[in-house]
C-alpha cells in the first residue's frame, strides 16, 4: 500500500502489558468495530497489522495484534504511525474537508484574487488553520468562522472572504 493512498489516524505510544498489547492515541474519529486491520509505518514502509482485539479507555486505545504476543515483539512498534486507506474514509458533508485533502489547493480571496496554495493545515486546540504563502510571508487563515466561503474539490480551490487588513498583519 502506498502512503499517498492512505491517511493517518493516530500512532502507537508504547507496549502495554506482557502479552503484546500496545497503547495508541487516535487523532481521527473512527469506528473500530468495522476495522479488522490497518497499516503501521514501520521501517519507512506501510505494513499491514491485523487486529485481534481492542479496547478504549478515555483518550487511549489498546490494541492486540495477531502474531504479536510479547512485550519484545510489541516494543519495536512504539512510535509507529497508524494509517487506513483513504477509500474507506467516511464521506463528509458538502463544503467540509479532511486536512490532507486540501494540501496544494489554491486559495482565492474575493477582493485580492489568488493568494497562493495551501502548504499545510495545522490544529491549535480546537482551531484549524490553513497555512498559505502570500507575498513572501506565511498567512494563517482560520477554517472555523466566516472566512471560508466555499471549497471546490474538483477545481482544487478554496474561496475566502478576508476582512480588510487581514493580510497586512
Amino acid at each position: 500500500m502506498e502512503k499517498d493512498s492512505c491517511y493517518k489516524i493516530g500512532y502507537i505510544t508504547r507496549p502495554h502489558g506482557l502479552k503484546g498489547e500496545v497503547t495508541a492515541i487516535l487523532t481521527e474519529p473512527i469506528d473500530l468495530s468495522e476495522i479488522n486491520s490497518f497499516f503501521l509505518e514501520y521501517q519507512n514502509s506501510l505494513v499491514p497489522f491485523f487486529i485481534e482485539s481492542f479496547s478504549d479507555r478515555g483518550d487511549k486505545t489498546f490494541f492486540k495484534f495477531e502474531e504479536i504476543d510479547s512485550t519484545e515483539k510489541a516494543d519495536p512498534l512504539k512510535g509507529c504511525s497508524i494509517y487506513l486507506p483513504k477509500s474507506i474514509r467516511p464521506k463528509l458533508k458538502r463544503g467540509e474537508f479532511y486536512d490532507d485533502e486540501v494540501i496544494g489547493f489554491n486559495v482565492e480571496d474575493k477582493t485580492k484574487g489568488l493568494l497562493g496554495s495551501v502548504k499545510e493545515v495545522s490544529a491549535t486546540g480546537p482551531n484549524r488553520l490553513l497555512l498559505v504563502r502570500y507575498n513572501q510571508k506565511e498567512v494563517l487563515i482560520p477554517v472555523n468562522g466566516p472566512f471560508i466561503v466555499s471549497t471546490n474539490k474538483s477545481k482544487k480551490l478554496i474561496m475566502v472572504d478576508l476582512p480588510d487588513g487581514f493580510l497586512d498583519i
